[in-house]
């Protein structure tokens, strides 16, 4: 263990905590409005359909794949434990972060190409892709050159991540670590601090009650077979409310 890495991984992931929640709170309570992805579908769509849907479908599976490591890391190392599953988790996660790769590329493409889109960037917003870029990349570095991911980062580095969030911080195992895995870890760490400061604080406002419930409500004020019967002869007066 040495100062860099008692750095990076004792001080840094407690700072991005810090920054994550209280950066977060303050714009929430401060701009509320501003809390969005500032969606600019408006200026351009057919391009953003093909950077959005395999970015969002990708970081999807790969963030609840990293959350199921972490919470359940027995249970992942005895389904690990058949070589087919495993193989199959490798291949599918790598699979993952290759389709999260196309679609963050074709975000940027967009983001740099486009005029009208381009207006609307700030420099926060480059920043963060290049840094989401850089974090897919050493992902898929660390997938290929370190094999069977899904067994050693439950073996290894939720013990570590458990540690902090015990306020026990145990690095001995990360520090040892190969710079790629190190890289990996230390962005995510700065991925979580510019939250608050970046588009991605959408994700904390992200309207999942839609999801059991339809997002459009419809109060019909006549019956609706009649309303939609072509037969049914047109009226001047108002319907009323049932």
């Amino acid at each position: 263990m040495n100062v860099l890495d008692s750095f990076l991984f004792i001080a840094l992931p407690y700072v991005a905590l810090l920054i994550f929640f209280i950066g977060t709170i303050v714009r929430y309570r401060a701009t509320k409005f501003s809390v969005s992805s500032l969606s600019s579908q408006f200026l351009e769509s057919k391009s953003l359909f093909w950077g959005s849907v395999p970015f969002h479908f990708g970081i999807i599976i790969l963030f609840f794949g990293h959350l199921i490591g972490f919470l359940f890391p027995d249970t992942v190392l005895a389904f690990n434990s058949e070589p087919v599953r495993l193989l199959i988790i490798e291949i599918s996660a790598f699979i993952a972060g290759l389709v999260l790769l196309f679609g963050l590329c074709m975000l940027l493409y967009r983001r740099l190409s486009n005029e009208r889109v381009a207006v609307v960037t700030t420099k926060m917003d480059i920043f963060v892709e290049l840094l989401i870029l850089a974090e897919v990349v050493i992902g898929l570095l660390v997938a290929y050159n370190y094999q069977w991911g899904s067994s050693w980062f439950a073996a290894v580095l939720t013990p570590y991540l458990w540690s902090i969030f015990f306020l026990q911080p145990e690095i001995e195992a990360v520090s040892a670590m190969p710079w790629l895995l190190k890289a990996h870890v230390v962005g995510a760490y700065l991925i979580v601090a510019l939250f608050p400061f970046s588009r991605l604080v959408h994700v904390l406002v992200a309207p999942l009650h839609y999801i059991a419930r339809p997002y459009q409500r419809v109060l019909w004020n006549w019956g609706r077979k009649e309303v939609r019967n072509p037969s049914t002869k047109w009226t001047q007066h108002r319907p009323e409310n049932t």
